[in-house]
C-alpha cells in the first residue's frame, strides 16, 4: 500500500478548486495500490477544510497561522517537507499553477527527491508513470518514477474532481519555525473580478487581429454569453499593454487546458501553442487560412472576427436563454 501526499492550495480561507483536482489525481495513485490519501491545507486560523474529504482525502493536516493568510514560499516548503518527512510517501503532488511551480522545487530541493513538472496524465505500471509536454507541447514525454519517492505538479483542468464517500479526519499541524530571507507582504490583484484563464473551462483568447484594446470588448461579451469563460490574450497584445500579464497564455505566460478554447485574431506562434494545445476542443477564428494555429484547432473559421463575433454572441446568449 502506498501513501499518497495532497498540497493543496487555500485563498481567502477557503480551497481553490485547483486542490480538488490535486485531490483527483492523488486518489487515482493511492487507489491503484489500495493505499490513503493524506492532504496538507496551509492558510490563515480559521481555515476552511469543507469538501476535503469528499473529494479523496483521507487526512487533512491543517497548518494555519496569521502569516499563511498570503502565500509564503519557504515557510510553505518547511511546513509540507516536515509532514513528508513524518510519513511514508509514494508521491507528493501539488498544482501546476503560479504558486506550485514556485512550491514544488522546494519541496523536491528540501527532500531531495526528482520533480515531475505540468503533469498531463499519471498511470501505476510498475510504479509511476507521469505524461508531460516537452518542446513547447510538440511532443509527450513519459517517465517512470525509480527513485522510492517524488513530487508531481498537475496541470490544472486535467483531473476532473471526483466525489469519494470519506470523512476526512482533520488535524491541526503547528507550523515549523522557518528563517525565511523573504516574505509575501502584498498581492496586487487585478480591478476587476473575472475568472482565472488557467482555472475556467471556456477560455477566449485575443491576439493582434483585434486591431486595438478596445476590441477585446467582443471577447469580453462573448465571455459573458458562456457564463464561465475568462478572456486570454497572446503575447503579443500583452507586450503592447493591451492586456495585464496575467491573462496571457503561452510559454511565458499560462498553461492551460480548457474544455473549449477560443483563438480569436492569433496566429497560432510556438510559444502562444505551448500554452493551450492541451485544451480539449480548439476553435480557431482568422482571416487567413494559412495562419498555423489551424493545424492544431478542432474548428477552424477562416474569416473577419469583426463579423463573426457579434454573431456568435448572439447564438450563444439564444441557445442559454432557451
Amino acid at each position: 500500500m502506498s501513501a499518497i501526499l495532497a498540497v493543496l492550495e487555500q485563498r481567502d480561507g477557503k480551497p481553490r478548486g485547483v486542490s480538488h483536482e490535486v485531490l483527483a489525481a492523488a486518489r487515482r495513485l493511492a487507489d491503484a495500490s489500495g493505499g490513503t490519501v493524506d492532504a496538507v491545507l496551509i492558510g490563515p486560523n480559521g481555515v476552511s477544510t469543507e469538501g476535503l474529504g469528499a473529494h479523496g482525502a483521507d487526512r487533512v493536516f491543517v497548518v494555519a497561522g496569521d502569516g499563511f493568510t498570503l502565500y509564503q514560499g519557504a515557510a510553505s516548503a518547511a511546513a509540507v517537507a516536515e509532514r513528508a518527512k513524518a510519513g511514508t510517501y509514494a508521491a507528493i503532488v501539488l498544482a501546476a499553477t503560479a504558486q506550485g511551480r514556485d512550491l514544488g522545487p522546494r519541496i523536491a530541493a528540501r527532500l531531495g527527491l526528482p520533480l515531475l513538472a505540468d503533469v498531463t496524465a499519471l498511470s501505476t505500471e510498475q510504479g509511476i508513470v507521469a505524461t508531460r509536454p516537452v518542446y513547447s507541447g510538440k511532443a509527450l514525454s513519459r517517465v517512470r518514477v525509480t527513485a522510492p519517492s517524488c513530487v508531481i505538479s498537475v496541470r490544472p483542468n486535467v483531473f476532473a474532481p471526483a466525489a469519494a464517500a470519506k470523512a476526512g479526519a482533520v488535524t491541526a499541524v503547528t507550523p515549523p519555525a522557518t528563517a525565511a530571507r523573504a516574505r509575501t507582504i502584498a498581492i496586487k490583484a487585478a480591478a476587476r473580478a473575472a475568472l482565472d484563464v488557467a482555472e475556467a473551462p471556456v477560455v477566449i483568447s485575443g491576439g493582434r487581429g483585434l486591431k486595438e484594446p478596445a476590441n477585446f470588448k467582443l471577447l469580453e461579451d462573448l465571455a459573458a454569453a458562456f457564463g464561465n469563460a475568462a478572456v486570454g490574450a497572446s503575447r503579443a497584445v500583452v507586450d503592447a499593454g493591451w492586456r495585464p500579464h496575467g491573462d496571457q497564455v503561452g510559454q511565458t505566460g499560462k498553461t492551460v487546458s480548457p474544455s473549449l478554447y477560443f483563438a480569436i485574431g492569433i496566429s497560432g506562434a510556438v510559444q502562444h501553442l505551448a500554452g493551450m494545445r492541451t485544451a480539449k476542443v480548439i476553435v480557431a477564428i482568422n482571416k487567413d487560412k494559412d495562419a498555423p494555429i489551424f493545424k492544431v484547432a478542432d474548428y477552424g473559421v477562416v474569416g473577419d472576427l469583426f463579423e463573426i463575433l457579434p454573431r456568435l454572441t448572439e447564438e450563444i446568449r439564444k441557445l442559454r436563454a432557451s
